[in-house]
């Protein structure tokens, strides 16, 4: 006789499950109507390699399920990482999942969806009744891959997978010391790579004849023009750089920037000689960024990025002292 559990048994339950991580599928057939029929699911798993064959299990209550019990084929593709909004999409009720997407099509002529870490096209070998779910065995007529990192699902949320490092080879004669100093020391990587992918990007500042501290206030007034002096300050300072008066005064001269006002109201506007300066150097910062990213994946990218604004707020000491006017004698 199976045994009473409570609300709060099953809600520890899933919560338990949620600590395996697993990747997400979309699982797709066509209906008897000729109709695509898709949803996500994450019960994927395999089967046997010799015959090839997977399963995957649907919700009794779930609307598709009639279509997949009629169904002869299936197709199940594993998310590439950079298709959040897709499993989003399919996972939405009553939503027109197909609209304006570039579909394959596969045996039966059901759906085959582009861009995905891998897709199993299977024939529905057989059907078994688990608990409130079918489970449904597919033998694996075709297939494919790519090197897109899939998209992960662990504690209720969506994540990404990062390869593990290789071990390190032993370091040989010349080499760079394979020291904590030099590889885990976060300072130093961040300090190290803030240099190198800053180097590119120097030489066309020094085409423009800009320094750092001019072309960071540059930047900030093609995102929001018209700022103030304490405004551009306070968000200059966290690149370690201060807006003084002489800093604006030189931006000015240099035909980059108009100045209004008087001390400490001063506000500064791009000229459009400033604006085709800032255009240019934005579409060389995003060259170097290119370049430093051509051996990550997206979910690599992704990580660093979430990880290094993780740091700033960690790291963030608050709003800086104003600057003290420096007139000129």
């Amino acid at each position: 006789m199976p045994t009473e559990r409570s609300p709060d048994d099953a809600r520890r339950f899933r919560s338990a499950l949620g600590a395996f991580a697993t990747g997400v599928t979309i699982v797709t057939t066509r209906d008897a109507a000729g109709s695509d029929v898709g949803l996500t699911a994450n019960s994927f798993n395999s089967v046997s390699l010799e015959p090839p064959m997977v399963l995957w299990s649907l919700a009794k209550t779930a609307g598709s399920l009639p279509a997949f019990l009629a169904a002869t084929h299936f197709a199940v593709h594993v998310l590439a990482a950079d298709q959040e909004e897709l499993s989003l999409r399919f996972a939405a009720r009553g939503s027109p999942k197909f609209v304006g997407l570039d579909l394959e099509r596969g045996p039966a002529q059901v759906p085959l969806l582009r861009g995905c870490s891998a897709r199993f096209q299977c024939r529905t070998a057989f059907r078994h009744e688990g608990g409130d779910h079918v489970i449904f065995v597919g033998a694996v007529e075709s297939f494919d891959q790519s090197d897109r990192p899939p998209l992960i699902f662990h504690g209720g949320r969506y994540a990404l997978a990062i390869r593990k490092e290789a071990t390190p080879e032993p370091t040989q004669e010349g080499a760079e010391p394979d020291s904590s100093f030099s590889q885990d020391f976060l300072v130093y990587l961040l300090g190290r790579a803030q240099f190198q992918l800053f180097m590119s990007l120097r030489r066309d500042l020094e085409l423009h004849g800009l320094t750092e501290a001019q072309w960071f206030a540059l930047s900030i007034l093609g995102v929001s023009d018209g700022r103030s002096m304490p405004e551009l300050d306070r968000l200059l300072w966290h690149t370690g750089h201060r807006v003084t008066h002489e800093l604006l005064t030189s931006l000015a001269a240099a035909g980059l920037a108009d100045l209004s006002g008087y001390e400490p109201h001063i506000r500064v506007t791009l000229t459009e000689a400033g604006r085709r300066a800032v255009i240019e150097l934005v579409a060389a910062a995003k060259a170097a960024e290119a370049h430093a990213e051509r051996n990550l994946g997206t979910a690599e990218i992704r990580m660093l990025k979430r990880s290094l604004r993780a740091i700033v707020r960690e790291t963030d000491p608050g709003a800086p002292p104003l600057v003290t006017p420096n007139y000129p004698e």
